[in-house]
């Protein structure tokens, strides 16, 4: 390895293995590292990581980039392990988060529906004396007093961190502003969510409950963070350019990340790393549609990419929380290679969600685990090399995989463990499927013009039997699926997104006046700019109006990309409303061009351009290894549950550009496995991706 060489370091953090890219800056090449999740502290396994590099002869002052996915905040959320919280809201509103929506999820019939329990109770809430009206303009001042007090009062009952919410705040954040600063001499130690900077959009319940998020998350992710850049400064790792994923599938600086109420925007910075990967590297299929799978260790993730460019959402919801804020649109199941078959009530075969993670993890790792999981399911049935297992670095136990699914699932049913192992590799795959169909059934999505996209340690193995099931006939298998999302942070930008509301009328906005609220929202990105120490000249901006008819209870977003040079003028104003006539029409099928439109919100986003990975396209070789060379040998496989039949085993790294493979046969490599069925062949194409061709 050069040790004079500049390299970009991503790293993503997994239920089961930490995923580690080192890119070369100088030759274009990279390296991959797998090592066990920590999941006590996931910092320790991206630290042992980097030592694994260290170890093989990397200089750690060397590394001049370091990228980062995480599920730190996600995982919190999941377990309601968060801060503990106090609510600060306008007097007379406290029961806002006992009410919450209106909506609900799950059966709306079920009689014993209960909303999430709030994350600050109502013991923990306190109404402060203040009122600002939806102009903005004050009608009572703040009760300074009554914040003193509610401040040492939570300060005294232990909270941590404390949200605050006061009623029309996008308007006029002062009371706030001056909430935050009273609560920071009353108690220095508390962290401070205010709404006006976490969410400054209309809508209560939805910028409450993102404020509470971030209040909820935000000491969660401090701490991870500091724990996270002593190790690295310990390790040598002596860069400040040290970024966090976000949901919305650019990069933010560590120190953005705990400040101004950006801890919400990680949510989803595990999976948006394989989404914008995907994006970004899937040149091959230009033109065409790709749904992607991200499989892992403890679920699922699937998300569809349209003329390059993955689906964007601005309102969601995770872990029945709402949180508005941008993120890619993407859906998240139980699905992956730890998930626990299990025996229901009703003595029927479920898989998940209950996941058993990197400790002790699945039966056949060895390490203590006695319930069977999907990753033992793959090696019984002969899809997985337990002698190969991380490129042979990790052996797998099949007599300890056959031992938990004949205890647990084949005695209670009277079965074979093949049986039981085949049964539940068609239940996670048709799961996996069904949530693809409904997913691009909302989407109005054609699956059959579309390319599956799978990654992650396990997506490559069940790619082919959700195929199927779906109707798709094209895989692209990337050069290294399993650290596929660890790769796509080596292929962002640094992105913040900022909105401001204002509801009126179309027509009664001046560009002037929208000018200036664009302004506005620029001039803090700027001044953010500068405190993360990144630089203006590499900076662009994009604008954005939230429109909807007036009446109408959504809006839709609307680009304002090419309708303007340096500001806003009248005919820049009705190109925006044109644009979103048509928008209105494509998305929901009929425009109404003669009703008035109303302005909901502003939206700016901030991009700056960073060094990339650029993949390497090469042509075939004049002279090309045969593919013999690339045969390891056979193994009985049992594909869909039919009786095992012999497949060929191939090493990839061993297959040329334009190699051809027919299935059935097994591809391994040290990062993941990629099956391939009776009836599908798989061609090298010239960025070494594999592509699968079902009828070919």
């Amino acid at each position: 390895m050069q040790k004079t060489a500049h390299y970009r370091l991503g790293v993503d953090v997994g239920g089961t293995h930490t995923d580690l890219v080192l890119l070369d800056v100088n030759t274009g090449s990279f390296s991959v590292e797998k090592v066990a999740s920590t999941p006590g502290n996931p910092a320790l396994g991206v630290l042992n990581g980097v030592r694994k590099f260290v170890e093989k002869g990397l200089m750690p002052g060397s590394i001049a980039f370091f990228a980062h996915g995480t599920t730190i905040t996600t995982n919190a959320l999941l377990e309601m392990r968060g801060a503990k919280v106090g609510l600060f809201i306008t007097k007379g509103f406290r029961a806002v988060q006992e009410a919450q929506a209106q909506a609900r999820d799950g059966n709306l019939f079920d009689y014993f529906y209960e909303k999430p329990v709030p994350i600050a109770p109502q013991s923990l809430t306190c109404e402060i004396p203040e009122r600002t009206d939806h102009q903005g303009t004050v009608l009572v001042p703040l009760d300074r007093d009554a914040v003193r007090a509610a401040a040492r009062k939570l300060r005294d009952a232990g909270v941590e961190s404390i949200a605050v919410a006061y009623l029309f705040s996008f308007m006029n954040p002062a009371h706030e502003e001056e909430t935050r600063r009273i609560i920071s001499e009353e108690a220095p130690t508390l962290s401070v969510s205010i709404s006006s900077e976490v969410l400054p959009r209309i809508r209560e319940w939805a910028r409450i409950s993102t404020t509470l998020l971030n209040a909820y998350l935000e000491p969660v992710l401090v701490r991870y963070i500091d724990h996270l850049s002593k190790g690295l400064d310990e390790a040598g790792v002596s860069t400040q350019q040290r970024f966090l994923m976000q949901s919305n599938g650019g990069v933010m600086p560590f120190t953005a990340a705990i400040e101004g109420g950006r801890t919400v925007h990680t949510l989803l910075s595990g999976p948006a790393a394989g989404a914008q990967a995907s994006a970004y590297l899937a040149k091959v299929d230009a033109g065409r549609g790709i749904v992607t799978l991200d499989m892992g260790g403890t679920s699922a993730d699937i998300a569809f990419i349209e003329g390059g460019v993955p689906l964007e959402v601005t309102e969601g919801v995770i872990a029945r929380r709402q949180i508005d804020v941008p993120a890619l649109d993407m859906t998240t199941i139980s699905a992956g290679g730890g998930s626990i078959a299990s025996i229901d009530g009703g003595g029927f075969l479920t898989v998940g969600p209950q996941s058993a993670g990197a400790a002790p993890g699945p039966a056949c790792y060895g390490r203590g685990g006695e319930r069977p999981t999907v990753t033992d399911a793959d090696v019984l049935c002969g899809y997985i090399n337990p002698d190969y297992f991380l490129g042979g670095s990790q052996k797998l136990d099949v007599a300890a995989a056959r031992k938990a699914l004949e205890t647990h699932v084949a005695a209670p049913l009277n079965m074979s463990a093949l049986e039981a192992a085949a049964g539940i590799r068609r239940i996670v795959d048709m799961r996996m499927a069904d949530e693809v169909r409904v997913f691009a059934a909302k989407r109005g999505v054609d699956l059959t013009l579309f390319t599956l996209l799978p990654f992650g340690g396990a997506g490559a193995v069940h790619a082919a039997a959700v195929a199927e099931e779906l109707g798709v006939n094209r895989i692209l298998v990337p050069m290294r699926p399993g650290a596929f999302s660890a790769l796509g942070l080596l292929c962002t930008d640094v992105i913040h997104d900022y909105i401001r509301s204002e509801l009126r009328p179309f027509a009664e906005v001046s560009p002037d006046h929208a000018e200036a609220i664009f302004a506005e929202l620029e001039t803090r990105a700027h001044h953010e700019l500068a405190a993360e120490g990144m630089k203006l000249a590499d900076a662009s901006f994009s604008r954005e109006l939230d429109l909807r008819y007036a009446g109408q209870g959504y809006e839709l977003r609307t680009p304002l990309e090419g309708l303007f040079a340096d500001r806003l003028d009248g005919t820049a104003m009705i190109a925006a409303r044109a644009r979103f006539d048509e928008r209105h029409a494509q998305i929901h099928g009929h425009a109404a061009s003669d009703r008035p439109v109303e302005i909901v919100s502003y939206r700016v986003r901030l991009r700056v351009t960073v060094p990339k990975y650029q993949p390497i396209e090469d042509s075939r070789p004049a002279s090309p290894r045969p593919v013999a060379a690339a045969r390891k040998g056979e193994r009985l496989v049992c594909f869909d549950g039919r009786a095992p039949e012999s497949a060929t085993l191939y090493e990839r790294d061993r297959l040329d550009i334009g190699s051809v493979v027919q299935g059935p046969c097994i591809i391994e490599q040290f990062d993941a496995t990629t099956v391939v069925n009776p009836g599908w062949r798989a061609t090298v194409d010239t960025f070494r991706n594999l592509v699968l061709e079902r009828g070919a």
